[in-house]
């Protein structure tokens, strides 16, 4: 007798970081892990990554959650905030600390310049306090020392991504000298206490994961299947972002939008005569997604509307 194993349900996010209002290139992220929920029939969640008082914008995230439901997009359970989440990081730590995972470090950013080699994300942590026996203090650090040799994985779209990540990164921080909690430790932990089971977003997040799924690793947590999408470039080929001045969604636009984005994703037109409102919009986009015009693909030029 065969005995049949449900799969189960899709679980994806969205989770945006409270530094300015959405744009074309969120929105391409929030609708590529949207539908890809949906089309899947599981849920979609949304979490605000507020670790970073320092580079947050005053009402950025009310509008960002304004601009979500204005465009359509209906999440399931009560948005979470990283803010609120100290003791789970705190936790994660004491894990990753009792295993000998972690050390402290007293090296400044001017420190790693001098004596890291230069790397893809900046220098790579030459290993200088590894051994030193700091004691954890104010003002230093906490960096995870991943485990040796190559790490292979496969993304839905950017096929199978290989990295030495104690070659090609070094050790890397999870608690910064400030005392915040780093984003790498912030999203794993995040994602496994939500059940993420499905993480779909941009590319620039593609050499983050190897560093996620080492700490997922040390954790003994899941790893999620990831699907990275490609990013909308400006003329001066810097990726659409608010740190680079991206203009912010009109709101009152949000079909014409959706209908951008939904073409930048590579997806058949939709049959305009069927669409007279957001809502109709989501019924065909969900139904028709179909994420294969993406395979391979890293850059998308941004649209005239939308350029730098």
């Amino acid at each position: 007798m065969t005995v049949e194993h449900s799969r189960p349900l899709h679980r994806g996010r969205f989770a945006p970081s409270p530094t300015g209002p959405l744009h074309m290139g969120s929105l391409l992220a929030a609708m590529g892990s949207y539908l890809q929920a949906r089309h899947s029939g599981g849920q979609w969640l949304v979490r605000v990554e507020d670790l970073d008082p320092p580079r947050e914008v005053p009402g950025a995230t009310t509008a960002i959650l304004a601009g979500l439901e204005a465009h359509g997009f209906e999440w399931d359970g009560k948005v979470v905030y990283q803010s609120e989440r100290g003791e789970s990081y705190l936790a994660a730590l004491d894990v990753l600390a009792r295993q000998q995972f972690l050390f402290a470090c007293r090296c400044s950013r001017r420190d790693l310049f001098k004596a890291g080699k230069a790397g893809k994300e900046g220098p790579i942590y030459p290993g200088t306090c590894r051994q030193a026996g700091l004691a954890d203090a104010p003002g230093r650090a906490l960096r995870f020392a991943p485990a040796p040799g190559i790490l292979c994985f496969r993304d839905a779209l950017q096929g199978k991504i290989c990295e030495d990540v104690r070659r090609e990164t070094g050790d890397f921080v999870v608690r910064r000298r400030d005392g915040l909690i780093a984003y790498q430790l912030a999203v794993v932990v995040d994602d496994a206490e939500q059940g993420i089971n499905a993480v779909v977003r941009g590319c620039d997040l593609l050499r983050s994961t190897a560093r996620q799924i080492r700490l997922q690793q040390a954790l003994g947590l899941a790893q999620p299947e990831y699907m990275h999408l490609p990013l909308i470039m400006g003329r001066d080929r810097k990726k659409l972002s608010k740190q680079n001045g991206a203009e912010p969604l009109d709101d009152s636009q949000a079909l014409a939008n959706l209908y951008r984005a939904h073409h930048l994703l590579r997806q058949k037109p939709l049959d305009t005569g069927a669409v007279t409102t957001v809502r109709e919009f989501w019924s065909l986009a969900i139904a028709n997604w179909d994420p294969s015009p993406l395979i391979g693909l890293r850059e998308i030029a941004a649209p005239a509307a939308a350029r730098l």
